[in-house]
């Protein structure tokens, strides 16, 4: 066995491989870009080494500064994770000429399987079924234009050389055709250094089925079962588990079968997942990813296995560990992956600083994943992947009742996320019962993004009179504590008045007016009446609250209303003292534990159900907000202009493309709202944009 490692990769996949390397004895090499210089990854490895400026380019995908960091710290292997140069034949080849061991499979193999179009080549002389499509040398637009018409659309537009959803388009027509190609092949020049496309019949409703697949030098090659990962948006798995619920077993050993028949025809060695779609009885070959998936943790947990550790001891030269007949397989696992994103605003990247985050206790039936800490700011350079949350059962619906209350009980503030979109998916009815395919989301989405509730807007304006009769009891032990002057309940000497607080959200604007009375607070919330009353016989200002400040050094935090319990910090450790930030209280007749962070004038309320950004509205702010709001297009995140389409006064149509900004690795389109003129572009191509900078001034004709 080598005696040390570089991971030339961050994340949650470099502090899963870390962990794994020093439990072998181990030395571990991090690299890092000028944006991660004080990521977690960094933190636990035994050293590092910065690698270059925050772009993926000029830092994880620069080959020569990977090896160079390699040679400058001893490294005598590198294990590349997933995504970046893991399944860059180059990088592989470089290893070799360094004398470094490849912690994945040889340059040949990934070449010839990890491009699209020569791995289905491959499948079809070896009579392997795949989808119907254009997997040719010609990238000329006419040529691909005819093969759409050929397929019929829709079609399927892929990169040939990437995954992960980089590089896809649905195109339902013809016209459509350009502009994705276009757009495509941008993004998977940017994400994969290759812009080579394919085309595909698209399948309406089909299962993801995928089987993990390892090999040794000897020429041992066995799988570890079948993973569903039909639960797809954007062409990027959220959810995925094994075994594949509702497979006959004549179809799971034939999957099994052609897996490893797969990887035999191109001398695989090491870890490698070979996908496939399922369409009826019939299931066709999409592609192999030569490397190791993030879904893997699910087939560890059915398997025992740690596939880390079985990468490490091939490539180091040992043999498989198991026959395929000794594979176990107990019980079932669910992942869902946690994304900094916006599910309402059609799962837009987010950024921003994780004021407050918060794990439920893992042990042997729950796996909690992460690459993040609580004060990290998540940046608009790579995948906005946060965490993975994997539970395990006796049974399916065992595994899934363990992954909804994790989720449940998963804390965060400070930036959008998935998790509430997570949750409603792991309790959808069809979901729980297996039918599902790969366009399940969308079929579901009004249910599986709803409109927020009035329950948040009632605790956050809770949380406000007792922060703000906190501040006022401080300031009463400082003077006379009997002064009516000091008290913040809305008491008048003509009696008690109704305290009237504005809060905006995704879904508009809500007005709350409060009254203080005894032990609770009587609220109208747009009209609705609503309760809060104290979970003990204290008045309601004292009412199991305990405001305490934020983290220190968490930037931009503020404070939190806290109420201990044990929950699991994301550096590993069981904290009691900090909790989850949790507080307990009754709303109307239900009692419901949730957390409220406040930061400046934003709060994140965090119920079982439903986390809610607020942001507390000014009554001083300018009447006239919302009309000079529709006259400017903004940045919707942080990010960089990719390509600009308009100069000032030009005329435009509704719909028509104005810009296209780059962030978190996807490209995010920005359309005129309207028919009407363009008076000014603020930025040019190659500008760096912050989330809300006016990008377009615009004036409706």
């Amino acid at each position: 066995m080598f005696a040390s490692l570089l991971i030339a990769n961050r994340g949650e996949i470099a502090c899963r491989v870390i962990r794994t390397a020093r439990r072998m004895g181990l030395r571990t090499i991090a690299v890092y870009s000028d944006a991660d210089a004080g990521a977690l990854h960094v933190a636990l490895a035994d050293e590092a080494q910065a690698i270059g400026p925050a772009p993926a380019r000029e830092s994880y995908l620069d080959i020569d500064r990977i090896i160079a960091a390699a040679r400058a710290r001893g490294a005598a292997s590198i294990h590349p994770g997933y995504g970046f140069l893991s399944e860059n034949g180059d990088f592989a080849a470089a290893c070799a000429a360094a004398g470094i061991v490849f912690v994945g499979p040889p340059a040949a193999a990934i070449r010839a399987m990890g491009d699209k179009a020569q791995a289905k080549a491959l499948m079809e002389q070896a009579g392997v079924p795949v989808v119907p499509g254009y997997h040719g040398a010609d990238q000329d637009e006419a040529r691909f234009a005819a093969e759409a018409r050929r397929l019929g659309f829709p079609v399927l537009v892929k990169a040939s050389a990437g995954g992960g959803g980089r590089g896809m388009r649905v195109v339902a027509a013809a016209d459509d055709l350009p502009a994705a190609l276009t757009a495509a092949r941008r993004e998977a020049q940017s994400a994969f250094g290759d812009g080579r496309l394919i085309l595909e019949q698209y399948l309406e409703r089909p299962r993801h089925i995928e089987v993990q697949i390892f090999a040794d030098r000897g020429g041992n090659t066995i799988h570890l079962h079948e993973r569903d990962c039909s639960l797809q948006r954007r062409h990027q798995k959220v959810i995925e588990e094994a075994p594949a619920p509702g497979l006959a077993p004549e179809r799971r050993q034939a999957l099994g079968a052609v897996a490893v028949a797969a990887a035999r025809a191109v001398s695989y060695v090491g870890a490698g997942t070979v996908e496939f779609v399922a369409a009826g009885d019939t299931f066709y070959f999409i592609e192999m990813n030569t490397r190791l998936q993030v879904e893997h943790p699910v087939t560890e947990m059915i398997t025992g296995l740690d596939l880390v550790e079985w990468q490490l001891r091939i490539a180091a030269g040992e043999a498989l560990p198991l026959t395929q007949e000794q594979v176990p397989c107990r019980g079932h696992a669910v992942e869902a992956r946690l994304y900094a994103e916006d599910p309402a605003r059609d799962f837009l990247p987010a950024a921003g600083r994780l004021t407050r985050l918060r794990f439920p206790v893992g042990g042997p039936a729950l796996r909690i994943e992460t690459g993040v800490r609580e004060g990290d700011a998540v940046g608009v350079y790579y995948d906005p992947l946060l965490a993975k949350l994997v539970a395990w059962g006796e049974d399916r619906a065992a595994a899934l009742a363990g992954l909804a209350a994790a989720l449940a009980a998963t804390r965060i503030a400070g930036i959008v996320t998935n998790r509430d979109f997570l949750l409603r998916l792991v309790r959808h009815g069809d979901f729980a019962a297996g039918a599902v395919d790969t366009g399940f989301i969308a079929r579901h989405r009004a249910a599986l993004v709803p409109a927020g509730g009035a329950s948040a807007v009632a605790l956050a304006a809770a949380a406000l009179f007792v922060a703000a009769e906190g501040e006022a009891q401080a300031q009463a032990r400082a003077g006379d504590p009997y002064s009516p002057w000091r008290r913040r309940d809305g008491w008048r000497l003509a009696g008690s008045e109704r305290l009237e607080i504005g809060f905006r959200d995704a879904g508009g604007d809500h007005v709350v007016r409060l009254r203080h009375d005894g032990n609770a607070l009587r609220l109208e919330i747009d009209g609705a009446a609503v309760t809060v009353r104290s979970m003990t016989q204290r008045p309601i200002s004292l009412m199991h609250f305990l405001v305490t400040p934020a983290k220190a050094g968490v930037q931009g935090g503020g404070t939190s209303l806290a109420l201990g319990s044990r929950f699991r910090g994301n550096d590993g450790a069981v904290n009691d003292s900090e909790g989850s930030g949790d507080v307990a209280f009754a709303l109307g007749d239900e009692e419901i534990a949730a957390m409220v962070v406040r930061a400046g004038m934003e709060l994140t309320v965090a119920l079982p159900d439903e986390t809610a950004r607020l942001v507390e509205r000014d009554p001083w702010a300018a009447a006239g907000q919302n009309e000079a709001d529709a006259s400017r297009l903004v940045a919707p995140m942080p990010g960089k202009v990719l390509s600009v389409h308009v100069a000032a006064g030009a005329t435009v149509k509704r719909g028509q493309l104005l810009m296209v900004i780059e962030a978190m690795k996807m490209e995010h389109a920005i359309t005129a709202p309207a028919d009407g003129v363009v008076e000014a572009v603020n930025f040019a191509v190659g500008d760096l944009v912050d989330e809300g900078a006016m990008l377009v001034a615009f004036a409706s004709s």
